[in-house]
């Protein structure tokens, strides 16, 4: 029977698309990368999806995520993306956790509960932590590295962490999961030599900050306000989300 999936149908066939609806996968972090992510998970048919980030959307975060509006401006971006989920299907099952994912909570999370997980984060104790917990619990996971910074779309590729090189922030992952005895991870990374950004005062969030009110991580604390367009972290959420469909599609 026709239906919104058919096309998707057409290439991963009936099975396909009922082994994408009985599964579930979790997302973490619902910014430039993760949004795009989700968006492709539901239009491809995933039936069940946890949406994890406490952050509300900015105004800079216009230039590159998915969910981000005039309108969203101040609203939390897990109760965006589930408004536009439910839109897309309705029978999709979302839990939202407006929750930080870091080592202090990563005890509210049961990683067997899920068929495969996102991590598109960007504070590396937080990574290490998802990704021994997800390796624990056999659950298959795929990370971002470094999406800042960066111009070329065409860089990025898949590979397990201990193939790639150039990228700072999968040098320190490489690093620190060969000491927690990680001996593989799935990533999408690029070649491609990160920029300095430019220091200008007048456009820049630490002196001019515009973070909604309860926003609890500002990037006034960071050691540097990443550089950021919307073709880099979107097309990363893709490949992830390309990644993960072709998987459980085939069981």
């Amino acid at each position: 029977m026709l239906n919104q999936f058919s096309r998707t149908e057409l290439l991963l066939g009936k099975e396909g698309m009922e082994r994408l609806e009985a599964s579930r996968v979790a997302v973490f972090g619902i910014g430039g990368v993760g949004g795009y992510t989700a968006d492709a998970l539901i239009r491809s048919g995933i039936g069940a999806i946890d949406l994890i980030d406490d952050d509300r959307i900015c105004l800079t975060n216009l230039n590159r995520q998915l969910h981000a509006t005039r309108k969203t401006v101040g609203q939390y971006k897990v109760d965006v993306a589930e408004e536009r989920i439910l839109e897309i299907n309705p029978a999709c099952r979302v839990t939202k956790h407006k929750t930080f994912y870091m080592p202090e909570t990563s005890a509210n999370f049961d990683f067997t509960q899920y068929d495969y997980i996102v991590d598109a984060i960007d504070t590396v104790s937080g990574k290490l932590e998802m990704i021994c917990r997800a390796k624990e619990a056999g659950t298959p996971i795929i990370s971002s590295m470094g999406a800042g910074n960066k111009l070329d779309p065409t860089a990025f590729e898949v590979a397990d962490i201990y193939q790639t090189s150039v990228c700072p922030l999968a040098r320190v992952m490489r690093r620190e999961l060969k000491r927690r005895g990680v001996d593989s991870l799935k990533v999408v990374y690029s070649q491609e030599m990160p920029l300095t950004p430019i220091e200008d005062m007048a456009i820049s969030c630490r002196t001019n900050c515009i973070c909604p009110p309860g926003t609890v991580r500002k990037c006034t604390v960071r050691r540097q306000v990443p550089g950021s367009n919307a073709f880099v972290p979107s097309v990363v959420g893709l490949i992830i989300a390309g990644e993960i469909i072709k998987e459980l599609s085939r069981g």
